[in-house]
């Protein structure tokens, strides 16, 4: 039997970690969290996720590309899902889309919260190549 791919989500909105991860493993996925960036950069000391679902603004408002950063430099092949709702709060929206906008936003893709859940299973699927 195949072992289950491990997902790392890491929010400080506890209720909303709370719900995805009880979504992603419903999916079939290992989930593991953190709920702040300090927490995270220990876990990836310690675990390698197959995949990793960030908040942005966190601790500070860049966490989440601080964390996407440190976690492509340790494990260059996770896929990251950066997953916030920086635009609404703040008006500035980010996409992952062109050369330059990857090369300092080291995540493989960009996501509004209030993603669908079958939108999210389908790209999960898409990044792991399931």
């Amino acid at each position: 039997m195949e072992e289950k791919k491990v997902i790392m989500i890491v929010d400080d909105d506890i209720d909303y970690l709370y719900q995805i991860k009880h979504k992603v493993t419903g999916f079939g996925f290992n989930v593991i969290t953190a709920e702040s960036q300090a927490e995270a950069e220990d876990l990836i000391k310690k675990v390698k996720p197959d995949l990793a679902i960030l908040d942005l603004m966190m601790e500070n408002d860049d966490s989440g590309f601080i964390l996407s950063y440190k976690l492509k430099r340790k494990y260059p092949d996770v896929p990251i899902i950066i997953a916030t709702a920086v635009s609404v709060e703040t008006g500035i929206s980010f996409e992952v889309n062109s050369k330059s906008e990857k090369s300092w936003i080291k995540a493989d893709l960009y996501l509004e919260k209030g993603i669908r859940i079958d939108q999210l299973h389908r790209e999960i699927n898409k990044l792991l190549k399931l």
